[in-house]
């Protein structure tokens, strides 16, 4: 088996306990068996470096017996006790056991010697056993290697069933070198040429090394947002070019993932007055910043608290351009977020404001105001969310992204997320559609 010094292990143990990486992926990494990884990290964790030098110490009696209890009569693992005590493998443990259940007690206290059966010198000794044949070798060497491959293996099936071909190729090249490669090719049931190919290309230097930094600095920069196509689109104007299937396979490789968006609260008061027709008719693409505005509420809890949100946003680019939170959903809560908005029309623009039913918006103050801006004022069919589908997706990102996140003890907590959020979202947080871009930066570059 091969010897690795000192520096190596701890290296590899640091690496695996920074958190960072899967077992697998420091392992991949280092072609080793996740299991040496594991059990050199868990001993460095708890002894420090010196234990991981493997040297052979000697103990009592009293400490092999009081280890041995430990698992028999304690339920503990031989894994387990041998990286509390230090011992630099398990196997030592296992033969303790196999000694103590033979002779009690008094295992470790007295040599035992083999007593010879032969009480009368009359008594003829037995036959001796024929010697084997060629075949029989064989096969006896044959299960010894089989043997050898499967404790190897035995840390591996709880990992993962069944076993991949690079597991298998790095646990038989460990094992090369103690016992003969045809034997061990047989029971590993893995053909010459498959092994050499994955030792080959264990071999080569990892091309994705300076990827999948990126991908998990990236992914780990916006706190589990992006999913696997926006890391793709961050990396390109990073300077890194991958395909979408490659980042897909290093997320996997890395143990990481988008998060799971949550479906959004909804509720409907009926009709409050006069609704308007469909003018926007799901034509969410706009030529020109400030030609179609969407805007709708909604409703956040904390403890028992309501805090309500209402933005407008702009079809052009897809930017929150005004927004107000309050603490009940007020018709001032909406004033006071369009007046906002109206400040950033020049004199000749005349926007779309598209709504849904809800009761702020079907008040003829509202109406009249909208009116009096040169504002033309849209809605969606009743009961129809895909008409407004534009601001619900952006509500749903908020709230996956955001607001379900974190488990927030006041609504003041949850009011400056928000806020930070939106900061977030129109400046940093890139879109697909938008060519890689946040809103504000693909704004300023057509603008430009």
């Amino acid at each position: 088996m091969a010897k690795f010094s000192l520096k190596f292990k701890q290296e590899v143990a640091e690496k695996y306990l920074e958190g960072e990486l899967s077992l697998k992926a420091v392992a991949k990494m280092y072609n080793l068996c996740p299991s040496s990884v594991r059990k050199w990290a868990y001993i460095y964790r708890e002894h420090g470096i010196e234990i991981l030098s493997g040297k052979k110490g000697r103990h009592s009696a009293d400490f092999k017996l009081m280890v041995v209890k430990e698992v028999v009569d304690g339920g503990f693992s031989a894994r387990e006790t041998a990286v509390k005590h230090g011992l630099p493998a398990f196997n030592t443990i296992c033969r303790w056991i196999e000694k103590y259940r033979k002779y009690g007690d008094d295992a470790f206290t007295r040599k035992h010697r083999k007593i010879s059966t032969l009480t009368d010198k009359n008594i003829a000794p037995s036959t001796p056993e024929p010697e084997l044949t060629n075949s029989e070798r064989e096969e006896l060497e044959q299960l010894r290697v089989e043997n050898a491959y499967l404790k190897k293996l035995k840390a591996l099936v709880q990992e993962k069933t069944p076993l991949s071909t690079q597991e298998k190729v790095s646990v038989v090249n460990e094992l090369r070198q103690e016992w003969p490669l045809s034997r061990l090719l047989i029971a590993a049931e893995l053909p010459r040429s498959t092994f050499y190919y994955h030792i080959r290309r264990l071999a080569d230097p990892d091309r994705y090394q300076f990827a999948r930094a990126l991908v998990l600095k990236i992914y780990h920069q916006h706190k589990g947002r992006y999913g696997y196509r926006r890391i793709r689109l961050a990396c390109r104007n990073e300077g890194v070019l991958l395909n979408g299937k490659t980042v897909r396979k290093l997320m996997k490789e890395l143990g990481i993932s988008s998060l799971i968006r949550v479906k959004k609260y909804r509720s409907y008061r009926g009709s409050e007055g006069r609704a308007c027709d469909n003018i926007l008719k799901r034509q969410f693409d706009a030529e020109r910043p400030n030609e179609k505005w969407v805007t709708d509420v909604t409703e956040f809890k904390v403890n028992g608290r309501k805090l309500y949100l209402s933005p407008i946003m702009d079809l052009y680019n897809g930017e929150i351009i005004a927004y107000n939170l309050a603490a009940r959903p007020l018709p001032s809560m909406v004033n006071t977020m369009l007046t906002d908005a109206l400040k950033l029309l020049a004199k000749d623009e005349r926007p779309l404001l598209h709504s849904d039913q809800g009761w702020q918006y079907q008040m003829p103050r509202w109406q009249r105001w909208l009116k009096s801006n040169g504002i033309t004022q849209s809605m969606s069919r009743k009961g129809n969310c895909l008409d407004n589908a534009a601001m619900e997706s952006f509500f749903g990102t908020l709230k996956s992204e955001c607001y379900y996140l974190n488990e927030y003890k006041s609504v003041e907590e949850l009011k400056r997320d928000i806020i930070s959020y939106i900061d977030y979202y129109n400046n940093l947080r890139i879109k697909e559609k938008l060519g890689g871009l946040s809103p504000i930066e693909y704004r300023l570059r057509q603008v430009a």
